[in-house]
């Protein structure tokens, strides 16, 4: 009867905040050249002309910086970007804002028809969560693309 039991217990995801400073010295986003050194770092330097990635930034009703979470790895031209992972884990972390962030390996800094997509998706996903979708920034090692500066968010 055990053994049925598990069958049907509901699989949690599980995410580990353990800050390494205190909450006054987190990093405050104002505005995109804010975050853009943040999210660069994150970045491996020698992939980042390589493969794309897409990462966010968790930020508090403040606009504080609470981590970065990297939510899909992919190829040279694209990656995944699940709603679902994103938003369990911006919940999980207690976020009240978030900023999405990938990388374009071709270094070129615009925004294409599925990055106008899926940021349009995850606004409105947001909003419904209660969790705003701040910003979009497409980054290279040379510069970024932001979305919230062209007026698109």
């Amino acid at each position: 009867m055990e053994q049925k039991n598990k069958l049907f217990k509901v699989a949690e995801v599980q995410l580990t905040y353990k800050p390494t400073f205190k909450a006054v010295d987190r990093p405050k986003i104002t505005k995109a050249h804010d975050a853009y050194p943040i999210l660069l770092d994150s970045w491996d330097s020698d992939q980042i002309s390589l493969i794309e990635e897409f990462k966010i930034l968790l930020l508090n009703r403040r606009n504080n910086v609470l981590g970065i979470a990297a939510i899909s790895k992919g190829g040279v031209s694209e990656t995944v970007v699940d709603a679902k992972v994103i938003f369990s884990i911006a919940l999980k972390s207690c976020a009240s804002g978030i900023i999405l962030c990938h990388n374009h390996p071709s270094g070129e800094l615009f925004a294409g028809k599925e990055d106008v997509g899926i940021t349009t998706k995850l606004k409105a996903a947001g909003k419904l969560l209660d969790i705003q979708v701040l910003d979009h920034l497409i980054i290279s090692a040379d510069g970024f693309y932001s979305f919230a500066d062209a007026g698109m968010m």
